[in-house]
């Protein structure tokens, strides 16, 4: 989940969110030498249960349960360098323990819970399978990138023994760098250990996780060639970047992306104006280059010639306190990203896979909770509102904006200003999205509408009411240290059924359709609702419910 960046005017930051016995089948057949591409990755060897597995860099030892397989913390790549791109793991011989998670890569405590991180040791991934795989079959592999905005979270707080088991899929939940570990950009960080221009040093470790993926599906009954990447937030933005990315083609087969709104240039901060930083959404070389350089200074690194050797002589310690700032993805000047995503897409400079791709009904209602959960003053009246409204899209265009979302068609003004972002950001984008990619690929499009959702675990629930919350699918899909799932009624617990079948048939054939769920429409001129009940699926359409030609021509 992904909250904010940092608010320095209240003092404090939205981070929120025995014998082997042989099942594999030699060797993968896909040839090259890349990092990650080399090795025995295509023995897959076990003990009897099925606990012991080889990698091409050694074994690994995990858990077996009555009807998954669990490996949790297996190193693909090296401890980095800071600010260096990922190089491969030192080989070991012993079998590994692959029983507790890797360390999570180093972040502050974040406003959902998750915990604070020192380690620069961090590029670990965990691999859940289905007990056996059936008939010696290969599975599809799915590769989740978890969100929380660049700045907290980790692969081992989602657990998902249900979709790898009711799917009959491999699920890999992979950690990558954040924050200013994972993409300061600073010209003197350009060179030497980075492989690329600096900035983007969380997605070539995504890159590298999947590079590890083609190696070692087989190990562990996957097919290499049949790969998902998926995430949500800072997951969704992230396979959004890597669509849009050329060292990544090839790497995956297929790409769903969840509340990823990757062409947003209007975020608002929490006053309503345009978040200059651009938050967790991606920047333009040169604002990322600015922001590096004033990061630099405030971290007593302000001379180019030395900044780079200064910056790595700080402490993690150090460098956390700047860590909250507002780091994404950095495009253009050559490097990972040499295009704008919206750029990359509207011009078909693209991975051509077929793409599943949507958002929440009540995104933005999660930020809002954030903010005012941290301190910021809800808004108290129809005056309090229009400001905000002012301050976000200028005093000339605001009353065609508060004539659009007038107060009184919502409950109160924290609902109508979250749906005006919601409409202005997430919508606007996913659909952009989807009419720059369906005329290439095949597309399917939808629109999660629990608006009985639970909120999340352990923090407070805020005085509105929540609805489809941006982040509040993944309870329907993960076991999550955000979520209690036991709270899911009978009703919303066969929704989340349903959403795995559409998933995992997703990654299996590019077609999320089947038995046992209402039928899915290619193309983006229609939009699947995800909602519980009698009729809780049916086809709407997205733009028009979401003010989209209103947006587009403001």
């Amino acid at each position: 989940m992904d909250t904010g960046r940092k608010r320095r005017g209240w003092g404090t930051s939205l981070a929120v969110i025995g014998g082997l016995a042989v099942i594999g089948l030699g060797t993968t057949g896909l040839g090259g030498t890349r990092f990650g591409e080399t090795g025995f990755g295509g023995i897959a060897a076990a003990a009897g249960d099925g606990s012991l597995v080889v990698t091409d860099k050694g074994p690994v030892r995990g858990t077996v349960g009555a009807d998954h397989r669990e490996f949790l913390g297996v190193p693909y790549a090296a401890p980095p360098v800071r600010w260096g791109s990922p190089q491969p793991a030192k080989p070991w011989k012993s079998p590994r323990d692959a029983t507790k998670p890797g360390n999570a890569c180093a972040q502050n405590a974040g406003f959902f819970g998750e915990k604070a991180s020192d380690s620069e040791d961090c590029l670990y991934l965990n691999v859940t399978t289905p007990r056996r795989p059936a008939n010696g079959k290969r599975l599809p592999v799915m590769v989740w990138i978890h969100g929380s905005g660049f700045r907290n979270g980790s692969g081992a707080l989602y657990r998902p023994r249900e979709m790898a088991v009711r799917g009959d899929v491999i699920v890999v939940t992979v950690n990558y760098r954040l924050g200013i570990f994972g993409f300061l950009d600073h010209p003197s960080l350009d060179g030497g250990p980075a492989r690329n221009r600096s900035g983007n040093f969380g997605l070539e470790d995504q890159q590298a996780a999947l590079r590890w993926v083609r190696s070692n599906a087989a190990a562990f009954g996957g097919d290499a060639r049949n790969v998902t990447v998926f995430g949500e937030s800072a997951g969704g933005v992230s396979t959004c970047s890597q669509l849009t990315a050329p060292d990544a083609a090839g790497l995956f087969q297929r790409a769903i992306v969840q509340s990823g709104p990757c062409t947003v240039e209007n975020w608002p901060d929490w006053d309503g104006t345009v978040d200059p930083s651009g938050s967790w959404l991606p920047r333009s070389r040169s604002k990322a280059e600015r922001q590096g350089q004033a990061v630099a200074e405030r971290l007593g690194c302000p001379t180019p010639a030395t900044a780079a050797a200064c910056l790595r002589a700080l402490p993690t310690s150090k460098l956390l306190k700047e860590s909250e700032y507002g780091f994404a993805p950095v495009y253009g000047g050559g490097g990972v990203l040499p295009y704008s995503p919206k750029q990359a897409l509207r011009e078909g400079k693209f991975a051509k896979v077929p793409v599943m791709y949507g958002m929440t009904r009540d995104e933005y209602r999660t930020f809002e909770a954030a903010q005012q959960l941290m301190g910021v003053p809800p808004l108290a009246n129809e005056t309090d509102y229009a400001a905000r409204v002012r301050a976000y899209v200028g005093a000339e265009k605001a009353p065609k904006v508060l004539a659009r979302y007038p107060l009184r068609n919502y409950g109160s003004p924290s609902e109508a200003w979250s749906a005006l972002v919601t409409d202005a950001t997430f919508a606007r984008s996913v659909t952009d999205f989807g009419q720059s990619i369906a005329p290439r690929v095949p597309t399917y499009a939808y629109e999660f509408a629990d608006v009985k959702a639970p909120w999340v675990a352990n923090v407070e629930t805020p005085g509105f009411p929540t609805g489809a919350f941006h982040a509040a699918e993944l309870q329907y899909q993960f076991e999550t240290d955000y979520f209690d799932k036991s709270r899911l009624t009978p009703t919303q617990q066969r929704l989340a059924a349903q959403m795995t079948d559409y998933w995992t048939r997703f990654a299996r054939t590019g077609d999320p359709n089947g038995k046992g769920t209402p039928t899915w429409r290619q193309g983006a001129s229609t939009t699947q609702v995800l909602a519980p009940g009698a009729g809780g699926i049916h086809r709407i359409d997205f733009a028009k419910e979401h003010n989209y030609t209103f947006w587009k021509t403001l």
